[in-house]
């Protein structure tokens, strides 16, 4: 899902790179959402170079969606981006940006808010967690966690509706958490910036209801990428029915927009968990979260 920085992981971005030649062909019906005729499809995904990002990437990539790429290491960026114009003939922009920052996030907003080449696809999908608990972190680490997980997502929505509510037409696909659902000890701002991402893809889908614009959150359970390597999460300590691939996870993701679905739980073990997680009394909640958490 993302990346680490002294214990997080992440792979968000940071500034514009060219575009790249090559545009194929559009793809009715397989895009995210439709595009103007004459013109692909064109989805922006960010923390896009490995994990449910490159999951995306790749799936959009197939279609025949032309990218534009977000993340911070430009040089994944670039080798990525070369693969997928020489194996799918489509065209790829990177952006290497960091969206903790403000110079990165105003160069992927200068970008959403293109009129000339419009985004018909957000995928806000860059975000990390802290491998220290509340206590043991540093405060300027939190912050940084919510600016990705929290700020990053609400800009760049915010600079995505207006052109897409203009045109009627447009999605944007928020990866979000089943940790957003349930406490956690150990990951309490990561499980609150989920919970937020969430709840904010819900609300907005009600405000947008008539506007032409699909919004949806993808949640996610434990999932085979670097991502909990990085936070500390044991393999061994979580039972193999609970991994979830990533590229399972992106194809659930897309298909449940396209059928217009506002929430997206891939996998059943993680359905029954989040109704389950309504359901139950919160200090029973609290009291199996902490007994999964010291066994992970």
């Amino acid at each position: 899902m993302s990346g680490n920085r002294n214990g997080s992981m992440f792979d968000p971005s940071q500034g514009a790179s060219p575009a790249s030649p090559g545009r194929s062909s559009s793809h009715p019906g397989q895009g995210p959402s439709p595009a103007s005729p004459g013109r692909s499809s064109v989805a922006l995904v960010t923390g896009a170079t490995a994990g449910i990002g490159a999951a995306f990437a790749a799936q959009l990539a197939r279609e025949g969606s032309d990218l534009v790429l977000v993340a911070r290491t430009e040089a994944r960026l670039t080798q990525q981006a070369a693969e997928m114009q020489q194996r799918y003939g489509i065209a790829v922009e990177t952006i290497p940006a960091d969206l903790s920052t403000d110079g990165g996030l105003r160069r992927v907003e200068q970008r959403v808010t293109d009129r000339s080449a419009p985004v018909d696809l957000l995928i806000n999908n860059a975000g990390f967690g802290l491998q220290a608990d509340f206590l043991d972190s540093d405060i300027s680490e939190e912050e940084g966690m919510l600016a990705v997980n929290v700020r990053a997502v609400m800009r760049l929505t915010h600079a995505a509706l207006p052109g897409m509510i203009e045109r009627g037409s447009g999605g944007i696909l928020n990866v979000s958490s089943v940790a957003g659902s349930v406490p956690t000890a150990t990951g309490a701002t990561y499980a609150a910036s989920k919970a937020w991402v969430t709840s904010f893809t819900e609300s907005l889908s009600m405000l947008l209801a008539d506007k032409g614009v699909q919004l949806t959150v993808l949640c996610p359970g434990f999932t085979r990428t670097d991502f909990h390597d990085r936070v500390g999460v044991s393999r061994g300590g979580v039972p193999e029915r609970l991994w979830l691939d990533a590229a399972d996870v992106a194809a659930t993701g897309l298909r449940d927009h396209r059928r217009g679905a506002v929430i997206s739980i891939p996998g059943i073990q993680y359905k029954v968990s989040v109704i389950g997680s309504r359901l139950v009394p919160r200090s029973l909640l609290r009291w199996v979260s902490t007994r999964v958490t010291a066994a992970t």
